[in-house]
């Protein structure tokens, strides 16, 4: 009966030990969520400037520009290319938290087998790959604020192409 309490308790414990990678699956899961709503709102505004800025090309054939119209198609190019920069962004952001969630699958996996088969060899490799997995979370963090910030340059540009 001993036996069967320790199997029990083992267990446990490797389910427990397995959750810790669950549990950051789970919160990549969340921030991949919400960067791919910023992706989505990004490439949203690169097609209506796109689109403005065909309106303003057929304007073009038609009539000369205004100074207004001029300045409205330099700010359109300028922020054109800055959203796609933005775009760019978010794609490594979201490129390094799946990456960052496989290795954490990985690493559940390397803790399952481990334990199932006994071999404490795989301790170096499971703290490492769980490691690479939490370089990758700080990675697309990293890339996440930089395409916050420039989200934020981008609406000071066009505020101040207004004045």
């Amino acid at each position: 009966m001993d036996l069967f309490n320790n199997l029990t308790l083992n267990a446990v414990q490797i389910i427990q030990i397995m959750l810790a990678p669950a549990l950051m699956i789970s919160a990549c899961g969340l921030l991949l969520l919400s960067i791919n709503n910023k992706y989505s709102t990004v490439v949203n505004r690169i097609r209506l400037m796109n689109e403005e800025k065909r309106k303003l090309m057929a304007v073009i054939g038609e009539r000369e520009l205004t100074t207004d119209d001029n300045v409205r198609f330099e700010s359109i190019a300028i922020q054109i290319e800055d959203l796609v920069l933005r775009a760019k962004l978010v794609r490594n952001s979201v490129l390094a938290f799946e990456i960052a969630i496989g290795l954490f699958v990985v690493t559940s996996l390397l803790i399952g087998v481990s334990s199932f088969l006994s071999l404490g060899k795989l301790n170096f490799p499971i703290i490492i790959v769980f490691l690479l997995g939490k370089i990758f979370v700080l990675v697309g963090t990293v890339y996440a604020a930089m395409e916050t910030r420039k989200g934020y340059n981008i609406i000071l540009y066009e505020v101040n192409a207004h004045e």
